[in-house]
């Protein structure tokens, strides 16, 4: 069974850092691409970062030059290092990835996180 279990979240004043994390646990042959999203109050999740095995990033144009996606493969973690917080970046931010459960596997199975609550006020 394959677990994402994310950390990091709290409350920070604007213009702050938060630093979040995701780890994946269980059995898997290989994780492909790594993803943060987030859900603000009364809005759709959206995409906010994402990150490929080979390290190419992409992120939401809201967070450019704010925040930092990053990975650890040998630790089947993803980071998201968040500067400069606004209000309008309180969320629950989740991870996502695509997961091969098996060498052979032709396809890759999708896996959330439980969500990690940010708000940033003063």
């Amino acid at each position: 069974q394959v677990q994402l279990v994310e950390s990091g979240g709290g409350l920070v004043q604007p213009g702050g850092s938060l630093r979040l994390s995701c780890a994946a646990s269980g059995s898997f042959a290989s994780i492909n691409t790594m993803n943060w999203y987030r859900q603000g109050p009364g809005k759709q999740r959206e995409l906010v970062a994402s990150i490929t095995g080979s390290g190419r990033t992409n992120y939401a144009d809201s967070v450019k030059g704010r925040f930092t996606i990053s990975r650890d493969n040998g630790k089947n973690t993803v980071y998201l290092q968040m500067n400069k917080l606004i209000a309008e970046d309180t969320a629950v931010y989740y991870c996502n990835t695509d997961i091969r459960i098996r060498p052979y596997d032709s396809g890759l199975r999708v896996y959330w996180g439980q969500g990690t609550q940010v708000t940033v006020s003063s």
